[in-house]
This record gives C-alpha cells, structure tokens and sequence, in this order.
C-alpha cells in the first residue's frame, strides 16, 4: 500500500498512536506532500523543540519508503479543477488541504488524514 501523509498524521506517528504507527508501519511507499512539511517546519520555529523535531523529521525523510511530492505543472491543473469544484459546492477548504488533495489525485494516493476538509473532495481515497 502507497499512502500520502497530511501533518496530523505524521504527528500522530511521532506521538506514538496506534491507528498511526499501524499505518506507517503497513505503508510500503510514505509520501509527505511539500506542504506538510512546510506546516511542519512552521510549527517547528514556533515551538520550543525545534531542533529536536527536524532531526527526527530528517531521520524519517530518508527512509527508504519515504518520498517527499513536490508539485509540478501537472499538479497546477489538478489544483484548479479542486480549487474550482470547491468554488463551485460553495465548500472552500484551506489552500494548503487544496495543494495536498491535488497530489492526492495526481498520484492516485490515499490520503492518510484526520482533516474533515477533504470529506468535501469525494473523490479522494481517504484511509
């Protein structure tokens, strides 16, 4: 199984939870979307620990089964029709959900995730 993480799960997997360390442990192939890490980062330099949290992040980003999805022009189309459908629905999400949903699509990725934002994009797998 290929997964596509969102920031709380890869946070939940650092905490240790079950239902998390299941699936990563499941995973044959760990993709972090760009944005996800971006997030991460963030919350890092916020944070009291930062030092500490980009060493384990960097530990896990080279794991074998771990590829970082950066976007690319292919992504830039998948993003607006989201963009749109959601526009459309009257349903707008968080850009950053809207970037990760798109790959999500692009890579035909199930989205391992507890944001109820992409229940509004039915065609994303969610695990």
């Amino acid at each position: 199984m290929r997964i596509l993480v969102d920031t709380n799960r890869y946070r939940d997997f650092c905490e240790n939870i079950p239902e998390a360390l299941e699936v990563f442990q499941r995973a044959e192939q760990i993709a972090v979307p760009f944005v996800a890490l971006a997030e991460l980062r963030a919350g890092f330099m916020a944070g009291n620990r930062g030092k500490e949290n980009e060493r384990v992040l960097n530990s896990f980003l080279n794991r074998r089964r771990v590829l970082v999805l950066l976007a690319d022009e292919q992504t830039t189309f998948h993003y607006a029709r989201l963009f749109f459908q959601l526009r459309s629905q009257g349903t707008m999400i968080p850009v950053h959900d809207i970037w990760i949903a798109a790959l999500a699509v692009q890579h035909n990725l199930p989205l391992f995730s507890r944001d109820g934002n992409f229940e509004h994009l039915p065609q994303i797998t969610r695990l």
